[in-house]
């Protein structure tokens, strides 16, 4: 390698900026890049995915289901996910974040009871399941729910 052999990866210095357009001089004038003529090269071209009034892909394409604006992304973990924490530890949902037991938050963390617990823990989030519950206060620590 030499530097005089050095240049930009490919694709990496091309600039968005480029004024279309202004003379021949620029390299891009008279017709700017649109060709000679026909329907692109006029103003008011059509929008992307029009089809020339065929029935566009989109609509023929059956549509399935509904995304519900008002469901809650909650992340669920099992009980025995917490045995990693240390007799007498506090456990809220920044906590199992900070130790990479859940990669988020987002709308709330519940408890589910898959597995045994043999830690004395506190665990405060947002909901529990039965059984997870039942497991937490039978190794000694408590479940508190927080909103």
């Amino acid at each position: 390698m030499e530097m005089s052999n050095l240049q930009p990866a490919a694709g990496s210095v091309k600039s968005d900026n480029f004024r279309r357009g202004r003379g021949h001089g620029s390299g891009n004038g008279k017709t700017a890049g649109k060709g000679h003529k026909g329907q692109k090269a006029r103003s008011g071209a059509p929008r992307p995915g029009f089809e020339g009034g065929q029935m566009p892909l989109y609509r023929r394409i059956p549509k399935r289901g509904f995304t519900n604006r008002n469901s809650l992304e909650i992340i669920a973990i099992n009980v025995s996910a917490l045995n990693r924490f240390e007799d007498g530890t506090e456990v809220t949902p920044e906590v199992l974040l900070q130790e990479g037991v859940i990669s988020k938050i987002a709308d709330g963390v519940k408890i589910l009871g898959n597995g045994e617990l043999t830690k004395k823990l506190t665990v405060k989030v947002n909901a529990f399941s039965a059984s997870a519950k039942e497991k937490i206060e039978n190794a000694g620590g408590t479940a508190e729910v927080i909103e």
